[in-house]
C-alpha cells in the first residue's frame, strides 16, 4: 500500500473515530439529562418512549457536539497522531480537556449564557472524556499507524 493511500485511510479513520466519538459524548449527555429529570428505568412504557426519542435526539445533538468540539478535538487528535499515542487515559483526558475548553468559550464569549452550575460542568466534562474514550476505541488505538514503515520481507 502506498504511503498516500495509507494516510487517506488513516484520514478516514480519525472522521469515522470522531464521528463515534460524538455520538457517544452526546449519548452520555442523554444519560445524565435523564437521571436529572428523574426517569427511572422501571418506569412503566417509559422504556419505548426514552428509546424512541433517542434514536432522534442522540444524532441530533452530537451534530452540535462535534461543531463546537471539532477546533480543541482535532488539536488532540493532532497531538496524538503526532506522538503515537496509542493509550485509553490520554484521549480521556484529552477529552476532558475539549469539554473544558467548551465551557470556557461558552462563558467567555455570551455573558448571559454562562454554564455557573457545577453540575453541568462537570457533564460537560465527563461527555468529553466519554467522547475521547469512544474514540480510542474506534480510532485511537491505531495512533501513528500511516508514520510506521511497512514490515520489508525479503521473498522467501
Amino acid at each position: 500500500m502506498s504511503r498516500v493511500l495509507a494516510h487517506l485511510l488513516r484520514c478516514a479513520v480519525i472522521l469515522l473515530g470522531y464521528c463515534v466519538a460524538c455520538l457517544g459524548a452526546s449519548a452520555f449527555l442523554h444519560l445524565i439529562a435523564l437521571g436529572w429529570a428523574g426517569l427511572e428505568p422501571r418506569d412503566a412504557g417509559a422504556s419505548e418512549v426514552v428509546l424512541g426519542s433517542f434514536l432522534f435526539s442522540v444524532p441530533f445533538v452530537a451534530l452540535f457536539v462535534a461543531y463546537f468540539g471539532f477546533i480543541p478535538a482535532a488539536a488532540v487528535i493532532l497531538v496524538a497522531e503526532v506522538l503515537g499515542r496509542r493509550d485509553w487515559l490520554f484521549y480521556a483526558l484529552g477529552g476532558g480537556i475539549v469539554g473544558a475548553i467548551f465551557i470556557a468559550f461558552v462563558q467567555s464569549g455570551d455573558p448571559d449564557f454562562a454554564l455557573v452550575d457545577t453540575a453541568s460542568m462537570l457533564a460537560i466534562v465527563g461527555a468529553g472524556m466519554v467522547g475521547g474514550i469512544f474514540y480510542w476505541l474506534s480510532a485511537g488505538r491505531w495512533a501513528g499507524a500511516a508514520r510506521q514503515p511497512a514490515a520489508i520481507s525479503n521473498g522467501s
